[in-house]
């Protein structure tokens, strides 16, 4: 990793990094985007985006990203993968920790979105990779001709639930309440879906195993009480994100929900610090609100660099 000093660093590969990586080395600012893991964020586990304009049918998520990466470098974007530990504000210049070492630039586009949020039940844990899932197209092929459960009520859930199919003997929707939140289109696929079964008003209360791993689930009713089991090889966990600001928590504003605390143009109350993406509060979080974020953290950027360079 170089120790030249960068105009701006973008820290996070996904759909909102790799957009603000483009229009930022676009203007000619010297850029470094850092990844963790691997560049596409979430977009990476997801089997079809069909709300992206242009793409009549939808398209895979890793296709998609995989067209962002290649267009994201094209105007000399450079990545690089490492852990950034810290944050720290110099004034003028802000110094990353990553991996341990020290790198420096004029601004910093935070862009780490939000991982899969977990039940919190005893043995969760202890069945991840044994049953228990967060992705559905990670995982979905190894649960064939068996029954299988999803957790949630949103987009992913719906989304999971009908992806699952294609493998699954059987899927249990899991929901806490009488009504589900994901987008009426999807809700009527669930509906329709003969494999499919609604367990309304219900949460994970407890798991059932053997050396194997899973084996089932206890539900319990949120109205009656009561409990019921199921007979599962696999529980789908989509209750949500926890945004990733753990390591900027010092510095930056955040909600009690731990999102960045920004508006539209993204500005942090830290100058020179830009947050994009899932992590920041907002409305809606997709792919193409992502990418909005992306683009206007870039020009926040290039205008702050600018009027540092002004100032000299």
């Amino acid at each position: 990793m170089s120790s030249t000093e960068y105009d701006v660093i973008i820290v996070g590969g996904g759909p909102a990094g790799m957009t603000a990586g483009l229009y930022a080395s676009r203007a000619r600012l010297k850029t470094l985007l850092l990844e963790k893991m691997i560049m596409g964020g979430q977009m990476m586990t997801t089997t079809l985006v069909e709300n992206w304009p242009g793409y009549p049918g939808g398209i895979g998520g890793p296709e998609l990203m995989a067209r962002f990466q290649e267009h994201c470098v094209e105007f000399g974007l450079e990545t690089d993968s490492g852990t950034v530990e810290k944050v720290i504000d110099n004034g003028a210049t802000k110094t990353l920790i990553v991996d341990g070492k020290e790198i420096t630039c004029k601004a910093v586009i935070i862009a780490t979105g939000a991982i899969p949020r977990k039940l919190g039940v005893a043995g969760e844990k202890e069945l991840v990779g044994r049953g228990v899932s967060y992705c559905a197209t990670c995982d979905g092929a190894f649960f064939r001709e068996v029954p299988i459960a999803v957790i949630g009520g949103g987009d992913t859930a719906a989304e999971e639930a009908l992806f699952l199919t294609r493998f699954a003997s059987k899927v249990y929707l899991v929901h806490r309440r009488d009504q589900l939140r994901a987008t009426q289109i999807l809700q009527d696929r669930v509906i329709a879906n003969e494999k499919i079964e609604i367990v309304w008003n219900s949460v994970v209360e407890g798991f059932e195993s053997d050396n194997s791993g899973l084996t089932g689930a206890v539900l319990k009713n949120t109205q009656s009480g009561e409990t019921r089991k199921i007979e599962i090889q696999g529980m789908f966990v989509a209750v949500g994100v926890t945004p990733t600001t753990d390591f900027i928590s010092d510095i930056v504003e955040l909600t009690e929900d731990g999102y960045v605390k920004a508006g539209e143009d993204t500005k942090t109350n830290v100058p020179g610090i830009f947050v994009a993406g899932d992590n920041r509060t907002t409305i809606l979080r997709q792919v193409s609100t992502a990418v909005g974020d992306g683009a206007v953290a870039a020009l926040m950027a290039e205008r702050h660099v600018d009027e540092l360079e002004n100032q000299v």
